[in-house]
């Protein structure tokens, strides 16, 4: 099984999941550990999401589950090749309020982010809130100039649009932690009975 944790930058999920510690028969990866090129576009993007879905696949065979934080939201993960490969699929939207996330970029990397910058960080934010919730919502900034052997066309055959949100704001990290903790094991919970 696979379950993403997806959201803008300074959303908290490096450090929600690592408040989590270590859970049996699961492995966690960040989609960046594999370096983000400097020209990264959404071709990248793409094909390295369908890098991380055979690397699940490897782990499923040897009965593990993979945990994937990063930035690609649910439709982008359903759309890659091996998606139908898994047992499952789980997706998680970490998500912060704008002013608190404004406030996170700028204590994380003083000086490094400008206006512009973080204006695209919240607007990323606001599209994930949005394509959490509805499928459809503006779904060209995902799908206009993406990989080629994404398969956008299984979005049309699902039955329901799965998003968890959990929101950050106004919490500890030990409570986002506890939520996120919670999250997973039902979704684990679920496969399995599933799979029986």
């Amino acid at each position: 099984m696979l379950l993403t944790i997806s959201g803008s930058s300074c959303s908290g999920k490096t450090t929600t999941v690592r408040a989590c510690g270590p859970i049996d028969g699961l492995v966690w990866h960040d989609f960046d550990e594999i370096g983000v090129p400097d020209d990264a576009d959404l071709v990248w993007r793409h094909r390295s999401l369908e890098g991380w879905l055979q690397k699940a696949l490897r782990y499923q065979a040897d009965g593990l589950d993979m945990l994937l934080t990063g930035q690609s939201p649910l439709g982008e993960v359903l759309a890659c090749p091996s998606a139908p490969r898994l047992t499952g699929i789980a997706a998680c939207l970490l998500d912060v309020d704008d002013d608190v996330r404004r406030q996170r970029l700028a204590q994380r990397d003083p000086g490094k982010w400008d206006d512009r910058a973080t204006d695209r960080f919240i607007g990323w934010a606001r599209w994930q809130r949005a394509h959490a919730a509805d499928r459809w919502h503006l779904p060209e900034a995902i799908t206009a100039g993406g990989w080629e052997g994404m398969r956008w066309d299984r979005w049309d055959g699902l039955p329901d649009w799965a998003v968890t949100v959990i929101d950050t704001t106004g919490r500890s990290v030990d409570e986002s932690a506890a939520e996120l903790r919670r999250w997973i094991d039902d979704q684990r919970r679920s496969a399995n009975q599933d799979i029986a």
